[in-house]
């Protein structure tokens, strides 16, 4: 099929973000309409994603375009306008599907597909470090397996990673969520599901939302409590780790530990 002519004004302003290697004039025809070599379905059963923009990636994954009082939008132009509110696919995909729902043409259907899609790809980051049976011998062993998990998160999540005698994490568990201080992170919370798992030793770790990595005074004052008690009841802390994004500080590398 040849390309359709293109439909007045649809290639939108030109505001220099447009990406050279979309069909930017074919976004208000049905994508079906398009020449097979530009529709994103047709493009990675042919060649594979990698070949696909951005705005093609989030366009298969919204599944169809919408009508608007303007006329039929596709669903890649629906990705570009994504784009061009947040700037990039990994700024997408850290909004909650409210925000996204802000787009004109993306609903809460739409929204949550996206939503789902991204945390699917957080899982899988994750779970493939945690099939590995992973031994921790530094802490970056333990910011592969639990950075993807929390480093998108816009609430504050405190974490107590379990080891064998081995230092092999055996599992993991959750003491907090939204916030830090000495009366929600307790030291019973954090060694009571230690004692039951038949925990060797542990870390702890929790992600700053702000993606500042740089401990707070809270931080080490809680660190140094927590230590104090490990070593009371045979179950030394090893770390605590401070997840920002895609970078990490290790208190035991601060010394904070000794």
């Amino acid at each position: 099929m040849s390309s359709p002519p293109p439909a007045p004004n649809a290639s939108g302003p030109d505001d220099g973000s447009e990406e050279a290697d979309e069909p930017d004039l074919l976004y208000h025809v049905p994508i079906h309409e398009w020449d097979e070599s530009d529709q994103p379905r047709e493009k990675l059963l042919k060649h594979g994603p990698t070949v696909l923009s951005d705005a093609e990636v989030l366009a298969l994954l919204l599944g169809s375009g919408t009508r608007t009082s303007d006329g039929a939008v596709s669903a890649v132009e629906l990705g570009r306008s994504l784009l061009r509110t947040y700037g990039s696919l990994h700024d997408v995909s850290q909004r909650k599907p409210k925000e996204l729902t802000r787009t004109r043409g993306v609903g809460p259907a739409k929204a949550t597909k996206l939503a789902a899609a991204f945390e699917a790809g957080r899982r899988v980051e994750s779970q493939r470090a945690e099939e590995e049976r992973v031994q921790v011998t530094c802490p970056g062993d333990v910011a592969d397996v639990y950075g993807p998990l929390l480093r998108d998160l816009d609430k504050e999540v405190f974490k107590v990673v379990h080891l064998n005698t081995a230092n092999v994490i055996m599992g993991d568990y959750t003491v907090s969520e939204g916030g830090l201080s000495s009366s929600v992170v307790e030291p019973r919370g954090v060694f009571e599901q230690a004692i039951l798992d038949d925990a060797a030793a542990v870390i702890c770790l929790h992600n700053h939302p702000s993606g500042n990595p740089e401990p707070s005074r809270e931080d080490i004052r809680i660190t140094r409590q927590l230590v104090e008690a490990g070593n009371t009841m045979g179950i030394p802390v090893h770390d605590h780790l401070i997840i920002a994004g895609t970078e990490y500080t290790s208190l035991a590398e601060r010394g904070v530990i000794g």
